[in-house]
């Protein structure tokens, strides 16, 4: 597993920050990549990464190229690319995305639906 500083730069700048102890409330759209450590209640549309770090609860949707939670989600989760559960994740509802990744001791109670790469080439 990256350390946090390894994977901020691996997935570029993060350009907002919800940081300990504060609490937001409605809808959110980023360009580029947002990390939350607080709380965050509504509609989170980021078009690059999500990060919600060990102390961050989001109670709504997000959806991202990119979502990684070490944190609390209500809500459904699509991550157009990749998402990835963290150790002590906490996950209550629907999740879609290409590639999942979930370490071991993550709750997650909800659907999964892996989307598909391209044509099957079924005919």
């Amino acid at each position: 597993m990256l350390k946090r500083e390894e994977r901020e730069r691996e997935t570029g700048k993060i350009n907002s920050i919800v940081g300990p102890g504060t609490k937001f409330n409605g809808t959110c759209d980023v360009e580029g990549a947002i990390r939350i450590d607080g709380e965050f209640e509504g509609k989170l549309k980021v078009s690059k990464v999500v990060i919600i770090g060990k102390s961050g609860v989001v109670k709504g949707d997000v959806k991202s190229a990119e979502v990684i939670v070490g944190g609390k989600v209500i809500g459904t989760i699509e991550g157009d690319n990749r998402v990835e559960l963290q150790a002590g994740a906490h996950i209550e509802g629907d999740l879609r995305t290409k590639s999942l990744v979930v370490d071991e001791g993550v709750f997650f109670h909800g659907k999964c639906k892996m989307k598909e790469e391209g044509p099957t080439g079924v005919g």
